[in-house]
């Protein structure tokens, strides 16, 4: 099965809260999408990993998933290896995407920064004839990174003005997670509701960036093709 865009994640809830505004749009606009996560979160402090495999089972139906899959690579020691290289190259040559979304490479959590390098390398040397796996070699056309705590002059924002009651309904899936009144176990940085609040605020911005209501970010290392510059700019 061909996946049109595949966004890779570190843990499960990374990718609902970068850039599922943009999964969602895309599958609206009739793209397949997936995700890949590539820890089960085995070291979050709240939950269990058990809890948070159907929390991203709840999320996947609300963003209307192709596929999900969970790399089963250790949480706090994602390894840029061989082993842990070919893994993703075998998923990457899977799927066939033609995009492939990856956290960028600066943030505050080494597992997010470890996670961009693991999914960039792969994502070059998949395209290379002499790794040898189950799937023949293939290189994805695009690489796109969201971002996490850290960011960057985005290359692009998309308005995700319409998907963003999606995309916040996506994050709560994950209630182990997040702000849960109700909850007696310990509080962390994410599970105050002031971070919720702060995602909002966050797509307000960039959204104010572009003159609409929500946006994501994005950044690409590459120049960006244009055919049609009054389509884009007029």
């Amino acid at each position: 099965m061909q996946i049109d865009v595949l966004a890779f994640g570190a843990h499960p809830d990374d990718v609902e809260l970068f850039c599922s505004g943009l999964l969602i749009k895309l599958k609206s606009q009739g793209h397949s999408i997936g995700v890949i996560d590539l820890t089960r979160g085995e070291l979050s402090t709240r939950g269990t990993v058990e809890l948070r495999s159907k929390e991203a089972q709840e999320a996947s139906t609300i963003l209307n998933l192709d596929i999900r899959e969970n790399a089963g690579l250790s949480d706090g020691d994602i390894i840029v290896d061989l082993e842990s290289k070919k893994q993703v190259i075998e998923i990457i040559r899977k799927y066939r995407p033609k995009i492939v979304l990856a956290p960028y490479w600066e943030d505050r959590h080494p597992d997010h920064i470890s996670a961009s390098q693991l999914v960039s390398a792969s994502f070059f040397y998949s395209g290379l004839t002499k790794i040898k796996t189950e799937y023949e070699a293939y290189r994805p056309n695009n690489l796109i990174y969201y971002f996490h705590h850290e960011v960057a002059k985005p290359s692009f924002i998309v308005d995700i003005s319409t998907e963003f009651k999606n995309k916040l309904q996506a994050v709560n899936a994950y209630k182990s997670q997040f702000f849960n009144s109700s909850s007696d176990e310990p509080e962390t940085y994410i599970s105050s509701p002031e971070f919720i609040e702060s995602v909002k605020n966050r797509a307000k911005y960039f959204g104010f960036q572009i003159g609409v209501e929500y946006g994501e970010p994005f950044f690409v290392k590459s120049a960006i093709k244009l055919d049609n510059i009054i389509e884009i700019f007029a």
